[in-house]
């Protein structure tokens, strides 16, 4: 049977698909700096045309974008500096005695089912003292001690924090001409076909950027008002930082579980903060991946909730944290592509027989 043209092109575009996907599966590491990069340069290159395109310069075009945008990123990190500062005093408080309840309710509790299971609360509030007590001298000690034994990890934590803000610059300087550069590089016969699956692509994405906007403003404003329902003194930076962390999916999700736990354990006396968090918290999670994520992103890039689900999964799975971020905007690609093959298919003669 000989291939049509059409046939041709989608294989094509197939093969090209599984090299790319076999790279990124074998330098994930490495490539994650550039992947961050580029996704942000995606979203912040808008606004330096923008600038430009009102004859600013295009250095302070570039420059101006992207120290807004670290300011906003380093404001969001801030927003855990008043928890930690209001709640450090209390965990060398609050945690021996935290313990001792502790140990006080579980003991009988184990007992009557034949387990003699006691915590050793001397030895935790010896190790509060030790560095919750330490003064600053203490802990810069500690931390370089930390950086001797996992230098590697801290060095490529450091690296990456470093090596993102250049290649974005780099990124923004150059990229009319790295998309010129790139249309050049497709057949003259096939430009037009490309350039409409571009556009319907930067179509797709917009809305997905849009709709994870919106997502994480909506979090933000439900964790905010479900911790304060439950009298939480510090619900709105923990809140906040919770909604805007949803961006990275689960690792955002779970710091703000952490903080919001540390909070409730710290604040209220017995169970009263648990459940708090756990009632915001599982609404929460529930919320965002039955209902916004699905409506929100998934609808507005055409995938459904079974398919964003495994989309995240499967992406986890094979990339590690690089797939998890890439997991909906490749994905939202994908559904571009597919729609294609699906028209190139049913007009072939290999579906009408």
């Amino acid at each position: 049977m000989t291939m049509t043209t059409a046939q041709r092109q989608a294989g094509t575009w197939l093969a090209i698909s599984l090299i790319a996907s076999l790279l990124i599966w074998l330098l994930a590491p490495v490539l994650t700096p550039f992947l961050i990069a580029g996704v942000l340069g995606y979203v912040l290159h808008p606004l330096v045309e923008r600038l430009a395109s009102k004859r600013v310069p295009r250095v302070l075009a570039v420059v101006l974008v992207e120290v807004t945008a670290i300011v906003l990123v380093l404001a969001v990190m801030l927003l855990i500096v008043p928890i930690l500062s209001k709640q450090l005093p209390l965990l060398r408080e609050q945690i021996p005695l935290f313990a001792d309840r502790l140990n006080a309710g579980l003991s009988p509790l184990l007992a009557r089912f034949g387990f003699d299971v006691t915590l050793d609360t001397a030895s935790i509030k010896a190790f509060v003292l030790k560095y919750l007590d330490a003064n600053l001298e203490e802990w810069i000690a500690t931390a370089l001690s930390s950086a001797r034994i996992g230098g590697s990890i801290l060095l490529a934590v450091l690296g990456n924090a470093l090596l993102v803000p250049v290649v974005l610059f780099y990124l923004l300087m150059d990229w009319p001409n790295l998309v010129r550069r790139t249309a050049a590089m497709v057949p003259p016969r096939m430009r037009a076909k490309v350039h409409s699956f571009t556009v319907e692509c930067d179509a797709v994405l917009g809305q997905y950027l849009r709709g994870q906007l919106m997502l994480m403003l909506t979090l933000a404003v439900f964790y905010s008002v479900g911790l304060f329902l439950f009298g939480f003194d510090l619900a709105v930076p923990v809140g906040v930082f919770t909604g805007l962390a949803v961006f990275i999916p689960y690792l955002g999700f779970g710091l703000g579980l952490l903080l919001a736990l540390i909070s409730g354990v710290l604040q209220f006396t017995g169970w009263h903060g648990l459940v708090g968090v756990a009632a915001v918290y599982g609404i929460g999670q529930l919320l965002e991946s039955m209902v916004l994520t699905p409506r929100l992103v998934g609808d507005r890039i055409g995938m459904s909730s079974l398919t964003v689900i495994f989309a995240l999964l499967a992406f986890g799975h094979l990339f590690g944290f690089v797939g998890v971020l890439i997991a909906l905007p490749v994905s939202a690609v994908m559904v571009v592509a597919v729609r294609r093959l699906r028209g190139v298919y049913l007009a072939s003669d290999l579906f009408r027989g």
